[in-house]
């Protein structure tokens, strides 16, 4: 039999071993800063003097304040409690409640940090709950995480997908003159690395991001001794933002993350803002750490496989049963929430649609789509198969709204009543109905309604900005740093102009509407150029123009019809955005979806043109990705297209 699980409890250290791994945190503050396994002293590295070992952290900011970031607060216990001490299990709490004579010092929350270890088990549990009462003072989160720092000497070979896996380079390959910082501190370009293999390469923790529904597991492998360490998350339910939110995995340090709340891919839409004496009460996690080796460094990258065989283990069992916290709900305690999602447009067909793949979730009660800037509560998403139908398990006691989208089709559906959960119950829903927006049928189109920029045109990466990693994987060519700047490359004088029915979106319609560099910092507005025909305008009716954007960061869409000095334009979004997706090597980030009246008078018969300006200039980031872009006729006439 595996040997019991021990504690020792000393003045300033606790110390966890279950004869397998020994795990050491202080003592009242709750941070990991020895972490024993398989022959190795210490899989943490503690030499950096603010970022070291393992810890939960958070960052926060004043009421009011502008902007995502605040002051950084890794969160120190200052009590201790022993939860559970058993043979099998143990379960320590490292509490830091809320003192308001620290007020600016502290966010004003009380946290609870749980650390699990159990007999037999190669690796160990962590979560939080995090609390506010009615006595505490107005805040903003803008993140909160657990984070790993590992030894900088062993874990040199990152994993975070089948195909994302590569040998890193070292942290001081970043620092001058090694490393040359970029349009922002995190991206580098390593000039001069210790290993001359990664000499100009670009090095980006956000060319390492992943959407919170395939963040599943991650980590970094050490080849002597070959050994394992893998964050794995069971569960999106506790992550803001929805089932494609992207978020930070893993990165040069070597850095392996849980994130559980950011504003990264959102912006300033997905901070957490509580009001005065806003009670609140939420649960992160459980996360799993697990640990495994390899009899010989040449099976060291099997570990891979073990660990996605491990994570599917955990998914398996979620929820877990053996939380002691009466705030984690258990099995029992949750509900299943199940129907069959149909779509009406009969302008695709007569026939109701069956929702293939679409994306079915419950999330606190919102407008429709609110659910991707939603940040308090928790959300349960699934997919539904190939007749729409889904079923979503596991969902805790609570009130929410259904959302969905389904690929191919613009908008967002959302129920019209809430929907409540009980210990135990099984709400059926029976057939639901999505009606997209639609005035009338299709005169022209571009691209394809999934909220993501991924079909239109990615331009080679400038050879002095690469990342090899991803040369010859072209599904993710999107993460190569700089892919903006190409736009002045390919368009230095005139502007993108796209021909209805003879241009080609996949060749022809950059994947971001972004400015153009003219100078030292100095930018210039572009405006794209969409050429259509129509043989016969329609007089008894509106035109309507519906523009999805999958991102938008500190921008504004004109659009003017016909005439591209119209002042004021046909229309403006206004400004719009913080996502920063562009930069960050994202394929999307937020959606937006604006629906706009073409009276037949700004058309004429034969030529037009829709000219696209994205005004705001002020830096090369600044700028726009389109989803899906749509003209539709009036009800009831077919203009054909040319």
């Amino acid at each position: 039999m595996a040997a019991a699980v021990q504690l020792r409890i000393q003045d300033d250290q606790v110390v966890l071993t279950n004869g397998i791994l020994q795990l050491t945190l202080t003592n009242p503050g709750g941070n990991l800063i020895e972490i024993q396994y398989c022959g190795i002293d210490n899989l943490l590295e503690l030499s950096n003097p603010n970022l070291k070992g393992g810890f939960w952290d958070l960052n926060w900011s004043e009421a009011g304040s502008a902007g995502t970031r605040g002051k950084f607060d890794t969160i120190e216990g200052t009590t201790f409690r022993v939860v559970v001490e058993t043979d099998e299990q143990v379960e320590l709490s490292f509490t830091r409640m809320w003192d308001p004579s620290l007020q600016g010092d502290h966010a004003p929350l009380s946290i609870d940090k749980r650390f699990m270890l159990f007999r037999g088990c190669s690796g160990f549990y962590s979560y939080a709950i995090y609390e506010r009462n009615e006595d505490m003072p107005a805040f903003n989160l803008n993140e909160t995480r657990i984070a790993f720092m590992l030894n900088i000497q062993k874990f040199r070979y990152m994993a975070i997908s089948d195909d994302r896996q590569r040998y890193m380079p070292l942290p001081d390959d970043r620092l001058p003159p090694r490393g040359e910082e970029l349009a922002f501190p995190e991206a580098v370009r390593l000039v001069d690395p210790i290993e001359p293999e990664f000499k100009g390469e670009v090095d980006d923790k956000y060319e390492y991001s992943c959407e919170n529904k395939d963040n599943q597991v991650h980590g970094f492998i050490c080849l002597e001794p070959p050994v394992g360490f893998w964050q794995i998350t069971p569960s999106n339910e506790f992550r803001t933002g929805g089932p494609t939110k992207q978020d930070l995995t893993s990165h040069v340090n070597p850095t392996t993350l849980a994130m559980f709340v950011s504003t990264h891919y959102g912006g300033t839409d997905l901070v957490v803002k509580f009001g005065e004496g806003e009670p609140w009460k939420k649960v992160f996690g459980p996360v799993f750490i697990y640990l495994n080796s390899a009899s010989d460094e040449n099976e060291a990258f099997k570990l891979w496989d073990d660990a996605k065989r491990q994570m599917n283990q955990e998914v398996e069992s979620w929820p877990y049963g053996f939380p002691a916290s009466e705030d984690f709900p258990k099995a029992d305690q949750r509900g299943t929430v199940s129907g069959n999602l149909l779509v009406r447009d009969r302008y695709t067909s007569e026939e109701l649609i069956v929702a293939d793949g679409a994306y079915v979730g419950l999330a606190p009660p919102g407008e429709i789509g609110s659910f991707q800037k939603e940040c308090k509560g928790y959300q349960f998403w699934t997919r539904a198969d190939s007749q729409g139908y889904f079923s979503i398990n596991n969902v805790s006691p609570a009130t929410y709204n259904l959302y969905a989208w389904v690929p191919g089709f613009i908008g967002d559906y959302r129920s019209e009543s809430t929907i409540t959960i009980t210990a135990g119950c099984e709400v059926e829903l029976g057939d639901l109905v999505f009606e997209p927006p639609r005035d009338g049928p299709t005169l022209w189109e571009i691209g394809i309604p999934d909220r993501s920029a991924a079909e239109f045109y990615f331009p080679d990466p400038n050879p002095l900005y690469i990342n090899k990693l991803y040369l010859n994987l072209p599904a993710d060519r999107f993460r190569q740093y700089g892919l903006w700047e190409r736009y002045a490359d390919l368009y230095p004088d005139g502007d993108l102009v796209y021909t209805v029915g003879t241009s080609d979106y996949r060749k022809d319609w950059f994947y971001a509407h972004v400015n153009r560099k003219i100078g030292e910092n100095i930018f210039q507005s572009t405006t794209w150029q969409v050429n259509f025909e129509v043989d016969n305008v329609v007089q008894t009716g509106t035109y309507k123009l519906r523009i999805a954007l999958c991102s938008a960061t500190y921008s504004e869409l004109q659009v003017r019809v016909n005439d591209p000095d119209a002042n004021p334009p046909h229309f403006t979004s206004g400004l719009i955005g913080s996502d920063n997706a562009i930069a960050r090597h994202g394929v999307h980030g937020l959606y937006w979806l604006f629906n706009i009246d073409i009276p037949e008078s700004q058309l004429r018969q034969g030529y037009n043109v829709i000219y696209l300006t994205q005004a705001k200039n002020d830096t090369a980031l600044h700028g726009i990705m389109y989803d899906y872009i749509r003209m539709e006729c009036p009800e009831p006439d077919t203009i054909p297209m040319k």
